[in-house]
């Protein structure tokens, strides 16, 4: 039964036999009865401001085939991207680094024990 419907009586509507027959079958493959059928299809209409003499246009199929394409294209200019600017400029930056990195510099020594070792000295002297 339909949910919420219930109560209500059923009116008829006229067809004709072979459109009846087509919408009985659309009705079996939706899963739905006669009527909550024909309410889907009103509600899709009027959500998606879609009228049913007007072509909605190419298919969800077409649609997601430029998509994937358009994606596809977006990854090959990153990819072109990262050969030809990214990983160059890593390796010059490295390179630089590696050049303004500090050579081996003696170890600092504190005072204090250069200060002593000098008294220590001249007292063996």
């Amino acid at each position: 039964m339909d949910s919420g419907y219930e109560k209500e009586e059923f009116t008829t509507i006229s067809f004709k036999s072979s459109i009846a027959k087509k919408f009985r079958a659309f009705s079996k493959k939706m899963g739905a009865s006669n009527s909550m059928t024909l309410l889907m299809m009103l509600d899709f209409f009027e959500t998606n401001n879609v009228s049913p003499k007007e072509s909605i246009g190419p298919t969800v199929h077409t649609l997601e085939n430029l998509i994937k394409k358009r994606v596809s294209a977006v990854i090959a200019i990153l990819r072109d991207m990262e050969k030809s600017q990214t990983r160059p400029t890593v390796a010059m930056m490295q390179s630089l680094f590696e050049e303004a990195e500090p050579k081996n510099k003696p170890p600092l020594v504190e005072k204090k024990v250069l200060f002593q070792e000098k008294k220590n000295n001249e007292n063996q002297l």
